[in-house]
Formats: structure tokens, C-alpha cells, sequence
């Protein structure tokens, strides 16, 4: 896919001096935000391709960097679902008005509905893309073994290989934080139109994962779309050709 040069990103001043990067395109609203996955950025191909497609059809679009990732200032090694929350809800308000359609992408996912529930008013729809909520309990902690357990909690982090065969550190505080903001374990108390796309290939994050969503969301507009020969990022073309109709089904729906 044919890529451009980036134009420098503006800044949102946040706490103790510093500053989330994000790109903004004005447009029509519902606008469209994205939130990237762990240990990703805003540079990757579904933010840049939903950026295309907003432009194209003339509606405002959002995507930016949690601190300590990406162009954003601070230490990876800090962040927790709950700062990444607190950024996602920072930029919504600074950078955004009147309603918006929140695209999530895997540990995205969970941070989009924390943030539905923490502005309904503002959230006029969901898309989920292998959306993780609970991933730090479910897929972490809970397949961690002694050993493991016991390097996190004498260093404070691990490193665990990834579906890529890379390593990925994971921090203590990141698991706590995270066991505070389980979702999958109650009714979720959503109830604008949501999609939820998954791999059926997903090793990272298993389909059913979002089965668990549509069952406890009290939304009664929930859809699942399963990609049969899908894996985790979803991100090739026929991929984000999907994602860019989810994304104009659902701004069809509350505009």
C-alpha cells in the first residue's frame, strides 16, 4: 500500500509536562478516533488507512499516541490501561466535538469501551478490531507461570514473546492496574451500535474473546463479523476495506 510522508504531529499537553502526539483531520461529524493496540502507534497501517478514508468522505478523524508509545513523550514502562484510558479521554475532550465513533484496536478495544462508559454522551458508536479487554488477566497473568510470576513481582516486569516470536516486556503495574479495570466479568453497561471484527486465526487474542463482549454489552445493536482466514492485526487490504464499511455502516446508523 502506497505510504506518504508523515507531517509533524501536534501536541496535547497532559501532567507533570508531557505531551501526547496526535493527527488531526477536521471534518463532518460522527468523527472517527482510533486507539492503538499495545506496544503500537498511530503510524500503523489501519490508523493511516482510516485517516485516507475519513478524508475521502469528508468526516473528522483522530489518531494519536498513548504516552510513552509512539511520538508521545514518556516511559512505556509507566503505562497502564487506566493512563492510557485517562489519554484517550483527553484527547476526546480537547480534540474532538459533538459525537463520535471510537475504532479500537485490540488492547484498543478494551480502552474504547472504558471510555464509552466513562462519556456515553459523547460515544455514538463502537468498532472493535480483535478488541482485548481483560487481556492483561485473561491472556497474561492467568498463563504465567511460577517462575515468571516471581521475576514480575521481585523486578516489577517480564518479557514474554509475542505471536512474532519478539519479546514484549510486561510490567507488574501494568497486570495491577488492569485487574481494577476488568469488564468481562459483569454486564457492560454500553448501549450505542457496536461491531466487533475478529481473526479466526488470532493467536494473540482468540475470537471468543469478543463473543464475551457481545454477550455482556446491554447494547442491543451488536454485530460480529468473523474472518475466517483472519489473523490478529487485520490489516491487510480486504482487511481494511472491511473495517473502512464497518466504520460507514456505523456513522450511517447515527448520523
Amino acid at each position: 500500500m502506497e505510504t506518504t510522508p508523515e507531517d509533524p504531529p501536534r501536541k496535547l499537553p497532559r501532567p507533570g509536562g508531557r505531551e501526547l502526539a496526535y493527527r488531526k483531520l477536521d471534518g463532518r461529524t460522527p468523527g472517527v478516533v482510533f486507539l492503538c493496540g499495545y506496544m503500537s502507534d498511530m503510524l500503523g497501517a489501519k490508523a493511516t488507512c482510516l485517516e485516507r478514508h475519513c478524508r475521502q468522505t469528508g468526516r473528522s478523524f483522530v489518531r494519536f499516541d498513548y504516552q510513552g508509545t509512539g511520538e508521545s513523550s514518556g516511559q512505556f514502562s509507566d503505562g497502564t490501561i487506566g493512563l492510557w484510558t485517562e489519554d484517550t479521554l483527553a484527547v476526546l475532550d480537547a480534540c474532538t466535538e459533538g459525537p463520535q465513533i471510537l475504532v479500537g484496536s485490540s488492547m484498543g478495544g478494551w480502552i474504547m469501551l472504558l471510555a464509552a462508559l466513562a462519556r456515553p454522551e459523547r460515544i455514538a458508536a463502537l468498532a472493535g478490531v480483535a478488541a482485548a479487554p481483560d487481556f492483561t488477566e485473561d491472556l497474561i497473568w492467568n498463563r504465567l507461570g511460577a517462575l515468571e510470576r516471581e521475576e514480575l513481582d521481585r523486578l516489577g516486569y517480564c518479557r514474554l514473546p509475542d505471536e512474532g516470536g519478539e519479546s514484549r516486556p510486561v510490567t507488574k503495574v501494568l497486570i495491577e492496574d488492569g485487574r481494577n479495570r476488568l469488564l468481562l466479568r459483569r454486564r457492560i453497561p454500553v448501549h450505542c451500535p457496536v461491531t466487533l471484527i475478529h481473526g479466526m486465526k488470532d493467536v494473540a487474542v482468540p475470537w471468543m474473546t469478543s463473543a464475551r463482549i457481545a454477550e455482556q454489552l446491554l447494547s442491543d445493536d451488536v454485530q460480529m463479523l468473523l474472518v475466517k482466514d483472519g489473523d490478529h492485526r487485520l490489516s491487510r487490504d480486504q482487511d481494511l476495506a472491511r473495517l473502512e464499511r464497518v466504520v460507514d455502516d456505523l456513522a450511517l446508523k447515527v448520523e
